[in-house]
């Protein structure tokens, strides 16, 4: 896995969501993958006027406290400023500006990466001089690289 670090402006991100745990998602009672399969139902590219749709955002945020603690994830595109169509449909969240540790996995299937990632994402920050911030992660994907066997993604993560 490749890292780097940059700054990235605040965006404003809308799809659907849900409020989870690391725990919840480690047992039986999973709420990510219904999650994405919703997403992909929600069609919400062809309902809101969406930036560069072929990114698709998986956004973790509004931190309990740390990673041990709850937290929103928020699957879907960024949008111009706060112009959403149906607000009662989908969740709008502001991802305020930041500096990032940028995580870009290998490729491979994409339970398989994403999990090995986020694995490796924890452990890399147990050690490091680095702080998490946690005001907005965020898993990348490119739709137009959509082989679910050949995934590579970047996961940005808010640091101090």
């Amino acid at each position: 896995m490749h890292t780097y670090i940059t700054e990235q402006p605040a965006i404003t991100l809308t799809g659907v969501h849900v409020r989870t745990t690391n725990a919840e998602e480690a047992g039986p009672n999973r709420r990510l993958p219904q999650l994405w399969k919703t997403y992909f139902q929600s069609q919400i590219t062809s309902q809101t006027p969406t930036i560069n749709s072929h990114l698709i955002y998986a956004l973790y945020t509004e931190y309990e406290s740390d990673a041990a603690g709850a937290y929103t994830t928020l699957i879907g595109h960024e949008v111009a400023g706060d112009k959403l169509q149906d607000e009662n449909k989908f969740h709008a969240v502001k991802v305020p500006a930041s500096k990032y540790l940028v995580f870009s996995t290998e490729k491979g299937p994409v339970y398989e990466v994403v999990a090995q990632a986020w694995g490796n994402i924890w452990t890399y920050f147990k050690e490091s001089k680095e702080v998490r911030a946690f005001t907005g992660d965020y898993e990348l994907y490119d739709a137009r690289n959509s082989d679910p066997a050949q995934t590579q993604i970047q996961i940005f993560i808010a640091i101090k």
